[in-house]
C-alpha cells in the first residue's frame, strides 16, 4: 500500500515538474518573441506615447510653363504652434501672443490652456517673417515656430482657371492644383520631442527630426509667350466689346498639347475668397456649352469630302436665300442669298442652304457617325476638372429639319475644347487627339523628369487627302470669304467664322444676343497652331464672328507664330482686298541706299532715322514684309 502511494506521489511530482517546464518554455518563448519580433513595434508604441510631434509641411511643387517659367510657387509663411502643457506662464504667454498676432487676450489664453497636445493658433497660421521673428524673440515656453509656406501666383489672374488655387492647408481646390494635388503635395515631416505623462519635455531624450518630402514640380504644355498674347487680346476684347464672357484656346493640333487657355471673367487665385464661386468654378473653355454656329460646318464639310459626296470645284449650288426642309423655310444669313456658287464658294461664303444640301447628301446616320467620331457628345478627357460633354440629338429623334440645322451648327450643344480638338483632327491629317495641359512631373531638387505625359491618339477620323482639301477650303475662307479679318500677311491662315444665336431660359432664341466665334489655324499647309476665340454677346458691334472674333484670332496667330519662330511663307491664297480695306504695302529694300533717296518712300510710309551718315546700313521691318500704309519704318544711318 505504501509503495503504491509513493508511486502516485512520484508521478504527481513528475507531472508538476513537466508542467512547470512547459510554462517556463512558454514564458521564455513569449519573452523571446517580444524581444526579437515585437520589440520594434512596442518601442514605437512607447515612443508614440512619450513623443509630441510638431508637423512640418512639405514645399508644394511649383507649376511651370513649357519653358520652365514659374506660374505658381511658394513663399515663406511660418505658423505658430503651442504645446499647452509646456506653457509655464499662461497669462503672460497669452498677453504677448495677442499683442504680436493682433488677437484678443481671451482667445489667446483659451488656446494656450487647451487640454490638447499641440494647438495651432488660427491667427498664427501662415504669418509674415516679421511676425515670426517677433514671436520667436519672446522666448515663450511651449511656443514654437514651424516652417510653412503659402501659395503665390506671380502673374495674378494670368491662366487662373487652368492653374486653379490651393487652400490654407496647401491642398488643391480647383484647376491643376486639384487635378494633380497628390503629385504636388509631397509628404509631411515632423519634429518629435519626448515628454512625460504631464506633457513636460524629457531633456535626456534627443529630439527626432523627419524632414518633409517636397512635392514634384508640374511642367505644363502651356507656352508663356502664347498665353501672354491670349491674355492681352482677351483684355482688349473685354474693354472694347464689354461681353458677357470671352474664351480663347490655342493648341498644337499635332499632339493635342494646349499652348494657351483663358477666359473672362477671370480672378486672382491669391484672393479667391473675394470672388463669386461661379467665376472660379467654371473654366469656360471646357465647361460652357452652346450652339457652335458655322464653325461646326467644318465637320459637315470634312464628312462630305471623306464620303465623296461633293467636288468643291465642279459641283455647284444656286442659293436664293432659303431652302425648304420638311415644310420649314431655313434661311441663309445673307438676305437674297449668294446666287450661283461652286461648293468651294459655299464654304467661303458660309452659305447655310449649301451646307444643308451637304447634310442631306450624307444622311443622318452618316453625318452623326462623323460628329461622334470627331468627339462631340463626349468629354475630350483633358486633365482639368469640370469638363462638360455637350448635347447631341438622339438619332431616332432626328428628322429632316434636325438634320438640316445640325449641318450648319444649330440645335447641337458643344464645348469650346471639343470644337478645337475636332478642327485639329480635320486639319492635321485626320487624327483626333486627347488634349492635355500637364507635360511632365519634375524632381524638385534635380529637375529631372519623373513622369511624362505622352500624346494620346484616340482614332483616325478622315484621310490625309480629305484633310488637305479641308485645309485648302478653309484657307480660301480667310483669304476670300467670311474670315477675311483673320488674314495674316506672310502666314497662311485657314479658318471658319461662327455666329450662334443664344437660347434663353424659356427655350426660345434670344433677340440680338449671339456667341460670335472664329477658329483658325496656321500655317494652312502644315498647321502648328489652332486658335479658337468666342465672344459672348459683344456690345456696340455687329454681332458676327467674322467682324468681332476673326481679327482677334488673326492677331493671336500672327504674334504667336512670330514668338514660336515659325518662318513666313510667300505662297498660299492671296487676299483680294475689298472696300473699305486698303492693301498692305511691301517694304522696299532700303539698305545700301543714300539718305537723299528717301523722300520718294515717305509718301506712303513714315521714316524714323537713327544714327548719322549718308547711307542706310540697317532697317526694320525687313524688305519684302507687308505693312499698313503709313506704317513707321526705322532705318539706321552710317557710312558705307
Amino acid at each position: 500500500m505504501k509503495r503504491i502511494t509513493n508511486m502516485v506521489v512520484q508521478k504527481r511530482i513528475v507531472t508538476v515538474f513537466l508542467f512547470a517546464i512547459i510554462v517556463l518554455l512558454i514564458i521564455l518563448f513569449r519573452l523571446g518573441f517580444v524581444q526579437f519580433i515585437w520589440s520594434d513595434f512596442l518601442i514605437g508604441q512607447a515612443e508614440e506615447l512619450w513623443s509630441r510631434d510638431i508637423v512640418f509641411e512639405p514645399e508644394r511643387g511649383q507649376i511651370l510653363d513649357t519653358n520652365k517659367e514659374v506660374l505658381a510657387e511658394n513663399v515663406s509663411a511660418p505658423t505658430v504652434m503651442v504645446v499647452p502643457r509646456q506653457v509655464t506662464e499662461p497669462e503672460k504667454t497669452a498677453r504677448e501672443l495677442a499683442k504680436v498676432l493682433d488677437m484678443d487676450y481671451e482667445s489667446a489664453l483659451d488656446y494656450v490652456t487647451k487640454m490638447e497636445r499641440i494647438v495651432k493658433i488660427p491667427e498664427g497660421r501662415k504669418i509674415s517673417e516679421e511676425k515670426a521673428v517677433a514671436v520667436q524673440s519672446l522666448n515663450l515656453e511651449g511656443v514654437y515656430i514651424a516652417e510653412d509656406s503659402i501659395r503665390h501666383y506671380p502673374n495674378g489672374d494670368y491662366l487662373s482657371h487652368v492653374l486653379g488655387f490651393s487652400g490654407i492647408d496647401n491642398q488643391g481646390l480647383t484647376g491643376l492644383e486639384l487635378f494633380y494635388d497628390d503629385q504636388l503635395s509631397g509628404k509631411e515631416g515632423s519634429l518629435s520631442f519626448y515628454s512625460d505623462a504631464k506633457g513636460m519635455r524629457l531633456p535626456q531624450m534627443a529630439d527626432k527630426y523627419t524632414p518633409p518630402e517636397d512635392g514634384a514640380h508640374l511642367q505644363l504644355t502651356i507656352d508663356d509667350r502664347v498665353q501672354t498674347i491670349i491674355e492681352r487680346e482677351l483684355d482688349i476684347a473685354v474693354e472694347k466689346f464689354n461681353p458677357d464672357s470671352a474664351i480663347a484656346i490655342a493648341v498644337n493640333p499635332n499632339d493635342g498639347s494646349v499652348l494657351g487657355m483663358s477666359s473672362r471673367p477671370s480672378f486672382d487665385p491669391a484672393n479667391y475668397q473675394e470672388i463669386d464661386p461661379e467665376v472660379y468654378n467654371r473654366n469656360l473653355p471646357i465647361w460652357s456649352t452652346y450652339e457652335p454656329g458655322s464653325t461646326f460646318k467644318i465637320i459637315t464639310l470634312a464628312a462630305a469630302l471623306e464620303e465623296q459626296k461633293v467636288d468643291l470645284l465642279k459641283d455647284t449650288y444656286n442659293d436664293d436665300g432659303s431652302i425648304e426642309v420638311g415644310g420649314t423655310h431655313l434661311h441663309c444669313w445673307k438676305s437674297g442669298g449668294h446666287g450661283h456658287q461652286t461648293f468651294l464658294e459655299v464654304v467661303q461664303n458660309s452659305c447655310n442652304p449649301g451646307f444643308i444640301v451637304l447634310g442631306q447628301k450624307l444622311g443622318k446616320e452618316k453625318l452623326f457617325s462623323y460628329i461622334e467620331d470627331f468627339g462631340f457628345g463626349s468629354k475630350t478627357g483633358i486633365d482639368l476638372q469640370g469638363e462638360a460633354s455637350g448635347i447631341l440629338f438622339d438619332l431616332e429623334n432626328v428628322g429632316p429639319v434636325e438634320l438640316a440645322t445640325t449641318s450648319f451648327g444649330q440645335g447641337v450643344s458643344v464645348t469650346p475644347i471639343q470644337q478645337v480638338m475636332a478642327v485639329s483632327a480635320a486639319v492635321n491629317g485626320g487624327y483626333l487627339y486627347e488634349p492635355y495641359v500637364a507635360k511632365a512631373l519634375l524632381d524638385p531638387v534635380t529637375g529631372e523628369v519623373l513622369d511624362e505625359n505622352e500624346p494620346i491618339l484616340k482614332r483616325r477620323v478622315i484621310s490625309t487627302e480629305t484633310s488637305k482639301e479641308v485645309r485648302n477650303a478653309l484657307e480660301h475662307v480667310v483669304a476670300l470669304g467670311t474670315g477675311r479679318n483673320a488674314y495674316v500677311e506672310g502666314y497662311r491662315v485657314g479658318g471658319k467664322t461662327g455666329t450662334a444665336q443664344k437660347v434663353g431660359e424659356n427655350g426660345q432664341y434670344m433677340e440680338n444676343n449671339y456667341v460670335v466665334s472664329f477658329i483658325g489655324f496656321a500655317p494652312a499647309n502644315d498647321p502648328e497652331i489652332v486658335v479658337y476665340v468666342a465672344i459672348d454677346n459683344p456690345k456696340g458691334a455687329v454681332q458676327f464672328g467674322g467682324v468681332v472674333a476673326a481679327p482677334i484670332v488673326g492677331t493671336i496667330i500672327d504674334d504667336s507664330l512670330r514668338a514660336l519662330d515659325v518662318p513666313k511663307q510667300k505662297n498660299g491664297v492671296e487676299k483680294k482686298y475689298q472696300w473699305p480695306e486698303n492693301p498692305k504695302i511691301e517694304v522696299p529694300e532700303l539698305i545700301g541706299m543714300k539718305k537723299s533717296e528717301l523722300p520718294e518712300y515717305m509718301i506712303s510710309l513714315q521714316i524714323e532715322t537713327l544714327g548719322e551718315g549718308d547711307y542706310i546700313i540697317d532697317q526694320a521691318p525687313n524688305a519684302g514684309e507687308k505693312v499698313e500704309e503709313g506704317s513707321k519704318i526705322r532705318i539706321v544711318l552710317g557710312d558705307k
